[in-house]
């Protein structure tokens, strides 16, 4: 990223993207916080502090999801010491939703840094007469997977460590989210895999990941086609949403084709070691 980007980033909030209903919105919020919950997970007066030593950064942060009564200095004190016992850089979660309001700016001038910024990408309409692409894919099959095989699958694509596939496949088996993971195979090897997490009428898709040398042929497009109908078909689901990074254009592309569009934005705070 080069200065002028970073500069830019620091002075953009996390935000509302759209003219989507805000309530509404709230919901998703709810949902992926529900999706993403580690058994790791401890609640401080208003934060939901996550503590799950995998990759995804929503599951091992401070998500601030209420005011509170206490002092902020004291709970990130607090915080600072969890995570420093449990060797994990202190992050916290920054959304519309953060509360109180002024959380970022105290972070930023405590010298936390900002960091990754991602969309909330919403299906507000989920039609699966229109999104099907077919139940078969030419020479690949589809295969509903166990959590633990799922997170190898995963990890394998994106070369995680053993470590991170661990708590990764522990986070999916103990997920209060009904967890159901797909991989797509070719000629016996996985090249694509995905996952729905189903809460009342809403689909969340996660961990969609093809493997490198099958980008750019379709699969991503096919394979979320065929998750968000298998959604509406067997879950009555009617709405969707994914969180992606905000300088990821290919998946970007392949979401907005699917009829997904910006929700809301939101980035982390990483303290200084």
């Amino acid at each position: 990223m080069s200065a002028d980007a970073a500069t830019e980033n620091e002075q953009t909030p996390a935000r509302f993207l759209g003219e989507h209903d805000r309530v509404w919105l709230s919901r998703i919020e709810d949902a992926g916080l529900n999706a993403s919950a580690p058994p790791q997970q401890l609640w401080l007066d208003g934060w939901l502090v996550r503590t799950n030593p995998g990759k995804a950064q929503r599951a091992r942060c401070i998500n601030a999801v209420a005011p509170g009564r206490r002092e902020v200095a004291a709970k990130l004190a607090e915080c600072a010491a969890l995570y420093r016992a449990r060797g994990l850089p202190m992050i916290v979660r920054i959304t519309p939703f953060t509360q109180p309001a002024d959380l970022e700016p105290r972070l930023a001038a405590a010298g936390y840094r900002y960091h990754d910024d991602t969309r909330v990408m919403v299906l507000p309409a989920l039609n699966a007469a229109t999104l099907d692409a077919g139940r078969q894919l030419p020479g690949s099959a589809l295969d509903e997977v166990a959590a633990d095989d799922f997170a190898e699958a995963v990890g394998a694509l994106r070369g995680s460590s053993a470590d991170v596939r661990r708590a990764h496949a522990q986070r999916l088996r103990e997920s209060p989210v009904p967890y159901r993971g797909f991989v797509l195979r070719r000629g016996g090897e996985v090249v694509a895999c995905g996952q729905l997490a189903v809460e009342g009428d809403l689909v969340g898709l996660y961990d969609v990941v093809t493997a490198a040398t099958q980008r750019r042929n379709g699969l991503g497009t096919w394979l979320c086609k065929r998750l968000l109908t298998l959604a509406a078909g067997e879950h009555s689901s009617r709405s969707a949403y994914l969180q992606v990074g905000a300088d990821n254009e290919p998946a970007r592309r392949i979401y907005a084709g699917l009829g997904f569009a910006d929700g809301y934005s939101y980035h982390y705070r990483i303290a200084a070691h």
